[in-house]
């Protein structure tokens, strides 16, 4: 079996390549990056094999796994085109915002996937959206899902949903809540330690227990707040601020900077 290779050796492949282990998978992982002196960790933690150069990544991959930065992209697709060794037909594109159309042009004669997966993956906690062109076929298909399904959920969606759902599915909303609720808290008179474990269960216990029931949250938010009670002040009081308002306006502000990115470098 040929290996997983990752060009790029940052945060995301730091993560999948930990969940890959956790899950299991004892395929080799290849992973080439232009500063091999940061692989070290990774290759301690995860067991990678740090590639020589691109041609010997390349070379050796049954999946060519893209986990550059979006204005990296086109720069280093140009590198695999010209770097003397044939990509594998199926290539996965991890750059948020870089439509399909950008990824065939920049390197034709493979089939193109896009994936968005969460650095949660590292736990086996990963939601990976995942959009395919048309031309990529079943066999392909189930391998990108095999692969992302071994560190989370995966979702199947149409690439014109890929910058809403980048947007939507990120972390950072858990911990920007996390922060912003616990500094709240400790202003309200909680010290650092307690104002943090309340929030964390405010938020994470609550959707735990909404996973599990898989109940309506209009009826999950009527039994928390109660009419008149102290949850149900704090809610309106939100509300009335705008909290809706400023959800919506960042993931405008997310997608927006999708859409920037499938301009590429400027």
């Amino acid at each position: 079996m040929k290996a997983i290779a990752f060009l790029g050796g940052g945060r995301i492949t730091g993560a999948l390549a930990a969940g890959l282990r956790l899950a299991g998978d004892r395929r080799e992982i290849v992973v080439y990056d232009r500063h091999p002196e940061k692989m070290r960790a990774l290759r301690r933690e995860s067991r990678v094999v740090v590639a020589r150069d691109l041609k010997s990544a390349v070379e050796r991959a049954g999946m060519l796994i893209i986990a550059v930065r979006p204005e990296s992209v086109k720069e280093m697709l140009a590198e695999v085109a010209v770097c003397g060794a044939v990509p594998p037909k199926l290539c996965v594109a991890l750059a948020a915002g870089i439509p399909l159309r950008n990824l065939q042009a920049w390197l034709a004669g493979v089939r193109w996937v896009r994936a968005m997966p969460s650095p949660v993956c590292r736990i086996g906690r990963g939601f990976t959206p995942v959009a395919f062109e048309p031309g990529v076929q079943r066999r392909d298909r189930a391998r990108v899902r095999k692969l992302f399904a071994r560190v989370g959920v995966v979702v199947e969606i149409p690439e014109r949903q890929m910058d809403a759902i980048t947007a939507s599915a990120s972390p950072t909303h858990g911990y920007h809540a996390l922060a912003n609720l616990a500094k709240a808290a400790q202003d309200a008179g909680l010290d650092r330690e307690t104002a943090l474990a309340a929030a964390a269960h405010a938020l994470a216990d609550g959707i735990s227990y909404w996973r599990q029931i898989r109940g309506e949250l209009s009826e999950l938010l009527k039994e928390a707040a109660t009419p008149g009670g102290i949850a149900a002040a704090t809610m309106a009081a939100m509300d009335q601020a705008g909290y809706g308002r400023v959800m919506a306006k960042g993931l405008a502000a997310g997608i927006g900077q999708a859409k920037w990115n499938a301009g590429g470098p400027k």
